[in-house]
């Protein structure tokens, strides 16, 4: 599993385009917090970081399409996925290698979101933040993080075009992050079924995490949704 994550690692970084999707990524995430003036903390008046993680799924719901678009669409394009399976790699080395390629070039992109930290507590006129809830929201992003890489990974399983892998990525992304949490709002569900639809989505246990308390439900459901979409992927590899 590792010379596959190696390889999906080194190859995102072996031209300018993984460059360039996390640096947008950055620029986009300075722009909304420090310039536009929606969004800007600074004017915001407290020292907190909870417009980043609003704002942060949604770029990040973009970027990791971006990533995991080649995983597989590349291998089925190029050829090099006959070649692949002839290695003594088994279908789930080959899984894992790709999934873990793909989250760690993502976690790297968001290290250096920690200086927001260091920046805001020097922003801030009583010299401390709120860093449990600040720790919990980056929990929920990292689970966040992980369950769009899957999507994306299994996405790209379905075809050899690296663009239509990227829409549909997105698409599911989308859907599965704040679709639930849309459908809940209809009139027909405010019986009592809205919370049980919203349960469903991403949205709710990625707020739920964020507030700075893990519930293992919370986490199962993470890993549910992770581990679905890394089966789905297993098994499409296999009638392919």
């Amino acid at each position: 599993m590792w010379p596959v994550c190696k390889k999906e690692f080194r190859q995102f970084f072996s031209s300018l385009t993984g460059y360039i999707a996390i640096v947008v990524f950055l620029l986009l995430n300075g722009l909304f917090l420090f310039v536009f003036p929606d969004t800007n903390i600074l004017d915001f008046g407290y020292a907190t970081l909870d417009k980043f993680f609003e704002l942060a799924p949604w770029i990040l719901l973009l970027l990791i399409p971006a990533i995991t678009m080649r995983s597989f669409a590349d291998e089925f394009k190029g050829g090099t996925f006959e070649i692949l399976q002839t290695k003594p790699l088994s279908r789930w080395q080959v899984v894992g290698g790709k999934y873990f390629g793909s989250l760690l070039v993502v976690l790297i992109a968001l290290l250096p979101t920690l200086i927001y930290i260091f920046t805001i507590l020097q922003l801030s006129e009583t010299g401390s933040i709120d860093t449990g809830a600040i720790m919990g929201s980056y929990i929920g992003l990292i689970f966040l993080v992980g369950a769009f890489v899957a999507i994306g990974i299994c996405c790209s399983s379905f075809t050899n075009n690296a663009v239509v892998a990227f829409i549909v990525s997105a698409f599911m992304c989308f859907i599965l992050y704040s679709g639930f949490n849309a459908i809940s709002r209809i009139p027909a569900l405010q019986a009592g079924a809205d919370y049980y639809v919203e349960m469903a989505g991403i949205d709710f246990h990625y707020r739920s995490v964020s507030r700075g308390v893990v519930d293992s439900r919370d986490i199962i459901y993470f890993l549910s949704i992770i581990g679905f979409f890394l089966v789905f992927t297993g098994r499409n590899l296999l009638k392919r």
